[in-house]
């Protein structure tokens, strides 16, 4: 694809704004600036993978991994303001779930130990495990908002930390798992993933770009399952203080 051709796109994305502006919606400015950051990330990207396939140096592979776990992390708990210590939850939850996944890949052979392969598939894995993390903390404070009574109750009749918190924690974990098992029941009548459609355009193919579309699909539904459960797990005494009373939930969760 020339860079013309790339450039004509983003007439796509000067409809959209045109439109904001039309219908009053006041979404042109974040579309613009989301347009400007994506280019240059992307692009920054590009050339940083460039350097990384080349080399092929152990260090910058763990290096870009960090990175990918550290906003991943920051991003998510930008989900639930006021939660003290929720980042370092998320980053623990993330990097165990990146570490079963890439080493059942490799320890069974599924794919080559080359950063080719390893940063792809951990980048789709990190970000797959920050949209849960983040649709779970979200969540958990909606639920204990609205279940504050029976919480409440609960603890004042003996009940312990865990006891008290399963029911809401079982509600979030649910809730995290929706856009993943959606997906996972409609991709190839609904949708065509981006994995899979990016080999086919390629010229794979198209049953060996199904066998590694699987091979996604299947670690994303891992992923998520693993991260959602892992941070319920490490997170909801987070809502206690160590009197076993509810905190206060601050207001603007994003």
């Amino acid at each position: 694809m020339t860079l013309l051709a790339l450039s004509f796109t983003l007439l796509f994305v000067i409809a959209t704004m045109l439109i904001s502006v039309w219908q009053k919606l006041g979404l042109e400015k974040e579309i613009a600036t989301g347009t400007i950051r994506s280019a240059i990330q992307l692009l920054a990207i590009g050339y940083v993978l460039q350097y990384i396939f080349r080399t092929e140096h152990v260090i910058y592979l763990v290096m870009i991994i960090s990175v990918m776990i550290g906003v991943a992390a920051w991003n998510a708990a930008r989900r639930a303001p006021g939660m003290r210590g929720i980042v370092w939850r998320i980053a623990l939850s993330i990097l165990t779930t990146e570490l079963l996944m890439m080493g059942m890949l490799l320890g069974l052979n599924i794919i080559e130990p080359t950063p080719q392969y390893i940063i792809p598939l951990s980048g789709m894995t990190i970000g797959n495990a920050m949209v849960v993390a983040g649709l779970y903390v979200n969540q958990m404070r909606r639920e204990v908002q609205s279940s504050k009574g029976e919480i409440e109750v609960l603890l004042s009749l003996g009940a312990t930390a865990s006891q008290a918190m399963q029911d809401v924690r079982k509600r979030a974990v649910k809730f995290s798992m929706i856009p993943t098992i959606d997906s996972m029941k409609t991709v190839g009548l609904v949708q065509l993933p981006g994995m899979m459609t990016g080999m086919i355009v390629a010229g794979a193919d198209p049953v060996e770009a199904v066998r590694y579309q699987i091979l996604i699909v299947f670690s994303f539904t891992g992923s998520a399952a693993i991260t959602s459960m892992l941070l319920s797990i490490l997170s909801y005494r987070l809502m206690l203080t160590k009197e076993l009373q509810l905190r206060p939930i601050p207001e603007g969760t994003r």
